[in-house]
């Protein structure tokens, strides 16, 4: 039973919000019946605070790590990360809170959702599709807990952002001055806390070479788990995975392929091992779907060149998928990002938690840098 009036305001979005933490994999209880080894991750409603009532308490086994503000379905959230915070900052004695203030801060009306990341540097709120895992949060509450306790092998910073603020100079060995001017601005871009970022090149300036350069970047200095690179028919991906294949690495001199597993999809299943999946984004929304099968000829040719049913309507909205949920990918790369293609297929992007950079290509002329604007 909840303990607040069922017919108070923010009713309706407390059960939205019940089913999309239940969803990602949170079990939801009333305070007063808490059992917080029920699951991965238990979500109490209700929780006091020296602050107010938050109305959800996020706990990793025993340790309050996060909280979650409902507001009534229509309301803006923009304004509400404040009130977040208060909640956040000021615990009640006697709960385990391995973080102060607790890092992990939702605000949410069930229909729209925003999170702050408090391990961040300069942390601000961004519009998510839905509440993060338990495992994904404990993984990146472990990575600063072991920095702060400074224990061996402890990453530099707990989240992308702040570890590509520590990354060093780039690595040019075998880079052209307009590549090197590219990944550089895109990782400023990344740092100042930008989710999206466009490389525009003229044609033949080794987009892809560069996607690939920054991708080995955002791996090996940023932590990235792993990285979706995005195309619209399948000749594209074939070309980069041996783009990938043939890649040197500047400092390790191995292929990249030799270092972490690269794969071109060609079924709807995705192993969790790969560190670079290459697909198209007809395969990927089928495989969002939950649909055991694709017909790989909807690959061969890209609707934006006239041909495929994407011209003729756009695809159903995405639905959370646990084999595949938003925090799966850390970094997209979409390649021929000007095509408007996308635009039909926008839901599938924001659908991701992650940082995502788009490729496209000048008709000639200089090669331009990266621009941080959305595309």
């Amino acid at each position: 039973m909840l303990f607040r009036s069922a017919t108070q305001p923010e009713a309706p979005a407390r059960r939205r919000i019940d089913a999309l933490l239940e969803q990602a994999g949170w079990v939801v209880q009333d305070r007063g019946a808490i059992h917080l080894g029920a699951g991965p991750g238990v979500a109490v409603r209700e929780l006091p605070t020296a602050g107010g009532e938050a109305d959800y308490g996020l706990f990793l086994g025993q340790e309050l790590v996060g909280v979650v503000e409902a507001k009534k379905v229509g309301a803006t959230l923009g304004g509400v990360e404040a009130q977040t915070l208060a909640y956040a900052s000021e615990t009640l004695p006697g709960l385990q809170v391995p973080v102060e203030p607790l890092p992990f801060r939702y605000e949410s009306t069930g229909v729209e959702t925003f999170f702050t990341n408090g391990l961040d540097p300069d942390p601000t709120a961004r519009r998510v599709f839905s509440f993060h895992r338990p495992e994904t949060l404990g993984e990146w509450l472990r990575a600063e807990v072991m920095r702060r306790a400074g224990q061996a092998g402890a990453p530099a910073a707990p989240t992308l952002k702040g570890r590509m603020r520590l990354a060093g100079e780039l690595n040019r060995a075998g880079m052209w001055p307009a590549q090197i001017r590219a990944v550089e601005n895109l990782e400023a871009s990344i740092c100042e806390g930008r989710l999206r970022a466009l490389i525009q090149m003229a044609t033949g300036g080794g987009k892809t070479f560069t996607a690939i350069s920054g991708s080995y970047r955002l791996i090996t200095r940023g932590g990235a788990r792993r990285v979706l690179f995005l195309v619209d028919r399948s000749n594209l991906g074939r070309q980069a995975l041996k783009e990938f294949q043939a890649y040197t690495t500047p400092d390790d001199g191995r292929k990249f392929d030799e270092l972490y597993n690269v794969v071109n999809l060609s079924s709807n299943r995705i192993d969790p091992v790969n560190k670079v999946v290459i697909t198209t984004i007809q395969r990927l929304y089928s495989i969002l779907r939950g649909e055991p099968d694709f017909d790989a000829a909807l690959e061969e040719e890209s609707a934006f060149d006239g041909h495929g049913a994407a011209l003729v309507r756009g695809p159903q909205p995405v639905v959370y998928n646990p084999q595949i949920p938003p925090d799966f990918f850390d970094v997209i790369v979409v390649d021929e990002c000007h095509r408007s293609i996308y635009s039909l297929w926008s839901q599938v992007l924001d659908y991701f938690d992650a940082t995502i950079i788009g490729l496209t290509a000048t008709p000639g002329g200089t090669p331009t840098p990266t621009s941080a604007r959305t595309w």
